[in-house]
């Protein structure tokens, strides 16, 4: 995985006064944290750090003070009607190390005809290398038919990763759109009415 480098700047002024002028300047809030260090409040160059936070499980270097530090986003609080963000936890890394981390599951495949499929779980949770952090898991349903079940332990993981969800944790099924099921129980109902009775 590319690491993104952002130059980050020491931060002194705090409240949600202080917050509003960084942002005015186009700078986000920040705190870098971890490995038994005191917490170190920063600004980040906005632009850089939206683009970077586009790709899930970003990594980054962060320089402060002519020293840098790897560092990878475990919170993101945005704006949720202006769409910007507003503060970012930044967890300091090595590598080599192993986090938790939660990945976006993304469905690949067209299961049988006449099914559609239901996401039961946006994420999964799993340990990887925080330098090799995985974006996103695949999970295929090609040719699944209706009542198929995907679970945790289905899903083939990124190499080096370790699952963290609960194996038998739903992530998909397949099923058969309610209309059709609807139809079909009312065409079942309606030969049994038709049905002549016995002795007539």
């Amino acid at each position: 995985m590319a690491d993104t480098k952002l130059v980050a700047e020491a931060r002194t002024e705090f409240g949600k006064g202080a917050a509003r002028r960084i942002r005015r300047e186009h700078k986000i809030p920040a705190v870098l944290y971890g490995h038994g260090t005191d917490p170190v409040h920063v600004t980040l160059p906005g632009h850089e750090s939206m683009l970077a936070l586009r790709q899930a499980n970003a990594l980054f270097t962060i320089e402060l003070d002519g020293k840098e530090q790897l560092a990878v986003a475990k919170d993101v609080q945005r704006d949720p009607v202006r769409n910007i963000i507003e503060h970012i936890d930044l967890l300091i890394v090595n590598k080599g190390e192993k986090i938790a981390v939660d990945v976006n599951v993304v469905v690949t495949g067209e299961s049988a005809p006449g099914t559609i499929h239901v996401v039961e779980a946006q994420t999964l949770s799993l340990e990887a290398e925080a330098t090799h952090l995985p974006e996103s898991i695949e999970v295929s349903i090609e040719g699944l038919e209706a009542g198929a079940v995907v679970t945790a332990a289905d899903v083939k993981l990124p190499s080096g990763s370790v699952l963290l969800t609960d194996a038998e944790h739903v992530v998909v099924t397949v099923t058969e759109p309610r209309g059709t099921e609807d139809e079909s129980a009312e065409g079942e109902a309606a030969e049994g009415a038709e049905a002549p009775a016995e002795g007539e």
